[in-house]
């Protein structure tokens, strides 16, 4: 009798758990991807049904009953389903932690049932009353734009494959319109009664783009995002899958939402390591809305003006198919770069005078200035003047950064901070002094420039609160704030048609790095922020402050764009054996005393030794980062020239390792293609 359930519960163990079924639940009905309440230890935890058996590894005298099945039919479809555990088998996380992460917490947490029927009874009930004012197949475009060629032809080549699977790369410059090529795709998606998922890297681009899309269609729209309430996230999801939503926009983790007529998968800004999680199932939400849209039969659109190399590659290997927006929308034309060399210049707090200078005239013409320095608060470093102490991290071994109001100390690596001391701990002599500038020194400074114009900064410290975003970029919008402060946050897909001359402060930071991915990332981070100037009418300039005018790579970026920027690394990265050329995971490991993660790396290695085949074992080494809130840190790196053979061997050594005596010493994690190895 097939009465053996086998069940996928969210904990680290790479197997399912067998249980025998409830006398109560029809066998006929039971069904993979049901929710099932069971017995764990001395707690109840819900599971999701795996397979049905007739036998079992245990004598069934010693298996336990469920205690529930709560569905009746599977909260999730099967494309989901296939999703989920493709994406299990890639990543190499248990089951049932990749279940939990598709599902909202009150469907794997509740454990009175009556309750959340009621609550999703009622949610419904207000879901009917106060949001459904409009169907799908009921919207009313309410503004378009005048299309160039190049959009024209880009929609018209998505449309005719809305039917089917097929990659796209929408590969268009800063302003070249993008956007408004999701909205006339989605536009007619929306004509077929279709719904679109459109994921976007960050929260602060979801109230741009929300308010966009309301602008424009009449459709339900709804958005996932870190800062829902369960409640919220809950009633969402259940307009998404009961099809009532149109339009779903979120960040990563939306990628799971179930939808009952998926229709397109658009990624925007697809390069943007946000996509990519980094704790727990470290999945890139990417590359599965790449295998979501085989397994659902509809294209999937990746559109970025600084497209990832692995999708450049992909392209140049016809895996996707690339549509090119080389001119800006309407009348806007690529701004003017021009570079500062910093060297034997006198700065003043990291402005030269030719900065200024240039603002006070764009200023005067009434444009917007904005300013980039990828470094949030006051200054990077104190050090005593006397006997040259610096305010390290007890914790990280790193400098603790200083900020200003509150004045405190803080580690932007643990999150640990401190008061400023008043002298030196080391010799008790004063005065400390505040090195380098970061995004509140470039505000001070500025005060001094230009009293009385407006300054706005936007970075991490000073939009925490609810709202505090939409209030900045609101005050920029009506051009109460004429000058712009701000790290990478204000570099992602920001619209500022007032926006003249853009003034990069530190342009070397990246250029001479550990990480391999650094000029790629350098090059995407300035192009992006370069990209904020003259989007509209006016005319534009961006000022570029390096002490290495003359490098060759900077130069290329600068005058042949990224796309061939991007050719030049990727010859780079085929003489190195690099991703996309091999395939990567790093393990990582930490723990408080340091000898723990080297132990538990080096039997890791061994395992994989034995496997054999062709593949690369770097390491253990420590991290770039190598300690952090009091945990030292070791990984390793192994490489392959083919995924199918780094696959093989982490399949094969997953188990082992997880059962290994050191595991449990150390905290651990596995990252198939890692993009950031520190």
């Amino acid at each position: 009798m097939l009465n053996i359930l086998k069940i996928a519960i969210s904990v680290p163990l790479h197997q399912y758990f067998e249980y025998l079924a409830p006398h109560d639940f029809p066998l006929s009905q039971l069904k993979k991807g049901l929710r099932v309440l069971v017995p764990f230890g001395r707690q109840k935890k819900i599971g999701f049904l795996m397979e049905i058996s007739d036998s079992s590894v245990w004598p069934k005298s010693q298996l336990k009953q469920a205690i529930a099945i709560l569905d009746e039919v599977p909260l999730l479809p099967d494309s989901i389903q296939k999703l989920l555990e493709w994406t299990s088998h890639y990543y190499h996380c248990p089951i049932g932690e990749v279940f939990a992460n598709a599902i909202p917490n009150d469907f794997r947490i509740k454990k009175d049932t009556k309750k959340l029927k009621k609550i999703v009874i009622k949610l419904h009930e207000e879901v009917d009353k106060n949001k459904l004012k409009s169907s799908v197949n009921n919207f009313t475009p309410t503004k378009r734009l005048q299309l160039n060629n190049y959009q024209q032809q880009a929609i018209e080549s998505i449309i005719n494959s809305l039917d089917k699977f097929q990659a796209f790369l929408l590969n268009g410059v800063t302003g070249s319109g993008k956007t408004e090529v999701y909205l006339e795709v989605i536009q007619a998606l929306l004509d077929r009664g279709k719904q679109a998922l459109i994921l976007v890297p960050e929260i602060g681009l979801t109230p741009q783009m929300l308010a966009r899309f309301k602008n424009r269609f009449s459709a339900p729209l709804v958005l996932f995002h870190s800062k829902l309430t369960d409640k919220q996230r809950l009633e969402n999801w259940l307009l998404s899958k009961s099809g009532q939503a149109a339009i779903i926009i979120g960040t990563r983790s939306a990628l799971f939402t179930p939808l009952l007529r998926p229709g397109v998968i658009i990624i925007d800004e697809e390069h943007d390591i946000s996509f990519k999680q980094q704790t727990g199932l470290r999945y890139h939400a990417r590359d599965l809305a790449l295998v979501r849209g085989r397994l659902e039969n509809i294209p999937v659109v990746l559109g970025s003006a600084t497209a990832s190399l692995e999708s450049i590659f992909n392209a140049n290997q016809n895996r996707y198919q690339i549509i090119h927006l080389p001119d800006r929308a309407g009348l806007a034309i690529q701004p003017l770069f021009r570079f500062i060399d910093l060297r034997h210049q006198q700065l003043d707090q990291g402005f030269s005078p030719e900065l200024i200078k240039t603002m006070e005239k764009h200023l005067h013409n009434q444009g917007q200035v904005l300013l980039f320095l990828n470094r949030r608060g006051f200054s990077p470093v104190i050090i005593c003047h006397d006997c040259g102490w610096t305010a390290d991290c007890q914790h990280c071994e790193q400098k603790m950064i200083f900020h200003k109001k509150p004045e405190h100390l803080q580690c932007h690596y643990c999150g640990y901070r401190r008061p400023l001391d008043p002298c030196c701990p080391a010799c008790q002599g004063r005065p400390l002094l505040a090195l380098g500038q970061g995004t509140q020194r470039m505000e001070q400074t500025l005060q001094k420039y230009f009293p009385g114009i407006g300054i706005v900064r936007i970075d991490r410290d000073n939009t925490q609160r609810k709202g505090s975003l939409d209030t900045l970029l609101k005050n920029i919008h009506e051009g109460e704030s004429q000058i712009l402060i701000g790290t990478q946050m204000l570099a992602k897909g920001h619209h500022f048609p007032n926006v003249t001359l853009v003034g990069i402060l530190e342009a070397d930071s990246g250029l001479f790095s550990a990480d391999f991915r650094a000029l790629e990332r350098t090059g995407q981070l300035l192009t992006q922020v370069a990209g904020r100037s003259g989007r509209a009418e006016k005319l534009g300039e961006v000022l570029i402050q390096t002490y290495h005018p003359e490098h060759p790579l900077l130069n290329h970026l600068l005058t042949q764009g990224y796309f061939s920027f991007s050719e030049i690394l990727l010859q780079e990265r085929k003489a190195s054996l690099l991703p996309p050329y091999s395939y990567l995971a790093l393990i990582h490991a930490e723990a408080l005393s340091l000898d723990y993660p080297i132990d538990f790396l080096n039997e890791v290695k061994k395992q994989a030794e034995l496997v054999g085949g062709e593949i690369n074992l770097l390491g253990p080494v420590r991290s770039l980062l190598p300690r952090r809130a009091g945990y030292y840190r070791y990984q390793l790196l192994l490489q392959a020239k083919k995924r199918n053979i780094l696959q093989g061997v982490l399949k094969a050594i997953i188990k082992p390792i997880s059962v290994l005596a050191s595991s449990r010493r150390v905290r651990w994690s596995l990252d198939v293609d890692p993009i950031e190895v520190f």
